[in-house]
């Protein structure tokens, strides 16, 4: 870091922008287009190290899209890193031009590392991929409402779960045509579903939702999707070893998947079974074998061969 170096937090919240510089200045804009221009404007000009802003349920996604294509170097970060950051420099208290100053800190303590951010076709696939799971969620609410529902409430409910399902069938078919007309999403759906065990819905959902699958080491890719096991240690204490943290969404159809795949799956239902028989607990020996099952996948991708050319290569850790 040299003197000259300037770090950007900006809070983004559904109508307004806060922006903090370091090692000083702080202004405010709308979230629109008319307040992104200005912050574009007065950001190029400290020609900063590093832009740094927290992930908020989409809000971020106009901004982020405007600093990327004017070659600005950002980062979405995780709200919770940011926060717990906070508390460790004691800042208890919460205001937008607080959570901008603690952003541009932590941009200058921290300098995450930049990843490429996905593109307006992988965000149009992950759009798809979260309204596919808000369907689910609520077909699976009233299909659990109906078997206590009353005999008048319960044709009502079955009419919403006719439309559920087929509304689910048609954001099917729109994840499927999405794939098909992208030739590189098409070649990677062909190499992951040559996997035994592995469907529409995960390679889909890690397309989507895990864009650095393929382009990330095992121990990386394991970390950033959540099924790395962290050690808890301190002194002769050997605490259990767990996940935390990730990618929720891609977890948890991974867990399916996994469960899926330690019927189908050679390689995965031997991998159970022995740490099962090892007197490994069934959901720790699961979790093993979501962390697997995601490690052969990336390396699939990040060597271009489907599956029975790959597995030999992702078992050694590679």
């Amino acid at each position: 870091m040299t003197h000259a170096s300037v770090f950007v937090g900006i809070d983004v919240s559904k109508t307004q922008l806060d922006l903090a510089l370091r090692p000083g200045g702080r202004c405010s804009v709308s979230n629109d287009e008319t307040g992104i221009a200005k912050l574009l404007e007065q950001v190029k000009a400290v020609h900063p190290t590093l832009v740094v802003l927290e992930a908020t349920g989409g809000y971020e996604i106009p901004v982020t899209g405007a600093l990327a294509a004017a070659q600005l170097p950002v980062v979405v970060v995780n709200p919770r890193q940011v926060r717990d950051f906070a508390k460790a420099t004691g800042t208890l208290a919460k205001t937008d031009a607080l959570d901008a100053q603690t952003l541009a800190h932590f941009a200058e303590v921290i300098q995450p590392a930049r990843r490429p951010l996905p593109d307006e076709h992988t965000q149009a696939l992950a759009a798809l991929v979260t309204r596919r799971r808000q369907l689910v969620d609520m077909l699976t609410a009233e299909k659990n409402r109906l078997r206590q529902a009353s005999t008048r409430i319960r044709p009502r409910l079955k009419t919403h779960i006719t439309w559920l399902e087929r509304a689910v069938q048609e954001t099917d078919t729109d994840l499927a045509e999405a794939i098909r007309q992208s030739p590189i999403w098409r070649e990677k759906d062909e190499w992951l579903r040559s996997a035994p065990g592995v469907g529409p819905v995960l390679t889909t959902t890690l397309l989507a939702t895990v864009p650095e699958l393929g382009t990330l080491t095992h121990k990386q890719i394991s970390a950033l999707v959540g099924v790395a096991p962290f050690s808890r240690d301190s002194g002769m204490l050997r605490g259990k070893r767990t996940i935390w943290g990730g990618r929720a969404q891609a977890r948890a159809v991974l867990y399916m998947g996994a469960i899926v795949a330690t019927r189908f799956n050679p390689i995965i239902r031997a991998f159970y079974q022995r740490l099962c028989q090892a007197g490994k607990a069934k959901k720790v020996a699961l979790t093993a074998c979501m962390r697997k099952l995601l490690v052969i996948l990336n390396a699939m991708l990040k060597h271009r061969r489907p599956w029975c050319h790959a597995v030999e290569t992702a078992g050694a850790g590679v």
